[in-house]
């Protein structure tokens, strides 16, 4: 889902910006938004379109137990970074005037969360394959409008909450 008002990065080819609101002349403000819950619900689709179940960590609702494993996505770190002079991003076309607009704002750097869960009775080997699954719908393509900067993953271990096997 395109996040309405959003611009992509200069260089980039829309889809899932990183920044959302409207684009704005230099020295006027207006309403802005993160849209950040929307970037993790992208992303999640982004990754079950490609046979790698994920949803958003923190659902409206509760979730149902599932017999496979599953990726959860979350923010763990937002970081404003400078972009060109005087915030300059680039250009972005206007589909209602028919005419390319100038966009500013700030680059963000988002570090995102990629839990694997998956049921203890099937073993380490259930969430390998997930991991590898993922890093492939990763690193092949990736989102659009998103560049990946790193992937790593932790060891897997026992969630006793969950019962469910873990690896971040």
């Amino acid at each position: 889902e395109e996040i309405p008002g959003a611009a992509s990065p200069a260089g980039g080819t829309g889809g899932l910006p990183l920044l959302a609101g409207h684009p704005l002349p230099p020295g006027r403000g207006g309403p802005m938004s993160a849209g950040l819950e929307k970037v993790l619900q992208a992303v999640a689709g982004y990754l079950s379109g490609r046979g790698v179940p994920a949803a958003t960590a923190w659902p409206a609702g509760p979730r149902q137990e599932r017999e496979g494993p599953l990726v959860l996505v979350s923010l763990r770190g937002c970081r404003v970074e400078p972009s060109g002079f005087q915030n300059y991003l680039g250009e972005s076309f206007d589909q209602e005037g028919g005419r390319w607009t100038e966009c500013y704002g700030k680059k963000v750097r988002l570090t995102l969360g990629l839990d694997i869960y998956a049921p203890e009775k099937e073993g380490g080997d259930m969430v390998q394959s997930a991991f590898d699954a993922l890093a492939a719908a990763l690193l092949l393509e990736g989102p659009e409008g998103l560049d990946l900067l790193e992937l790593s993953c932790g060891e897997t271990a026992r969630d006793g909450g969950s019962r469910r096997l873990r690896r971040p």
